[in-house]
């Protein structure tokens, strides 16, 4: 009697979510990108959304003997995501940062979404298109970078789930990270009822993971939100080093597409 085909299994990949506060360590008191590329490396995650990511910045360049040639966001993945996409939020006259996603999948479409409200604050959703090999659907993720203001999170929110609506296959996978800034948790209920997309700490443990600040987290800002794909195991990682690395702990999951 010969063995029945196995389905196969659908691809699987780990994900991570950090701000990473522009490769300084709280207060800007020392530069540590090369310390935090390690740091991240070790994780080993096939997805990494990053937010605070410097794009460039003049005064740095000349005063800090570390400072990479690259921009900060391509000497971040270097070798180990050959894809990488940059959204550019904050612009001064020194340079500017935004969110950063660095793949080791194609990413086949990007598009940054500047979704800032009248006032000092920039805000944008970074939304890519993944080809993950022997997957036939395309995977979405938007990486997040939310108000500190309760109404201009509101009005950003309502502008994510429009994304979500607009820009992909009802039926695609969509991964959803970021620092949502969202410590009156009003977001779950929103991105749930409008959109579909459920938070992934929230529905394994029943609540959402405090991630600030990550020397003793009391406050949820950090968030993975996913809809059409499920997740084994999701993870805050330890206060060492990140809270030497980020005020913000990062966040880790497998997602199974």
């Amino acid at each position: 009697m010969s063995d029945l085909p196995q389905e196969p299994r659908p691809p699987q990949l780990t994900v991570m979510t950090v701000n990473i506060h522009k490769g300084f360590t709280t207060f800007n008191r020392k530069f540590i990108l090369p310390e935090l590329r390690d740091a991240i490396r070790k994780v080993g995650a096939d997805v990494v959304f990053m937010q605070e990511v410097l794009g460039t910045h003049e005064d740095h360049s000349r005063r800090i003997a570390e400072w990479p040639e690259a921009p900060p966001y391509e000497f971040l993945a270097d070798e180990i995501w050959p894809q990488h996409a940059y959204g550019r939020n904050m612009v001064y006259p020194k340079g500017h940062h935004g969110n950063a996603v660095m793949s080791k999948f194609p990413i086949v479409h990007y598009q940054n979404h500047d979704v800032s409200i009248a006032g000092p604050e920039k805000r944008g959703l970074l939304h890519c298109v993944l080809q993950v090999p022997g997957y036939e659907k395309q995977v979405h993720v938007i990486c997040v970078h939310l108000g500190l203001a309760e109404a201009h999170r509101q009005q950003q929110l309502d502008l994510l789930c429009q994304i979500t609506h607009t820009e992909m296959p009802a039926d695609a996978p969509l991964i959803v990270a970021g620092d949502f800034n969202d410590w009156r948790r009003r977001a779950n209920d929103i991105l749930w009822t409008e959109a579909g997309l459920r938070e992934i700490f929230v529905n394994a443990y029943g609540e959402p993971a405090k991630t600030f600040p990550a020397i003793f987290p009391v406050l949820a800002l950090d968030r993975i939100y996913v809809r059409n794909c499920s997740v084994h195991l999701p993870v805050v990682l330890p206060r060492r080093p990140w809270a030497h690395l980020s005020d913000h702990a990062p966040l880790v999951a497998e997602i199974h597409l």
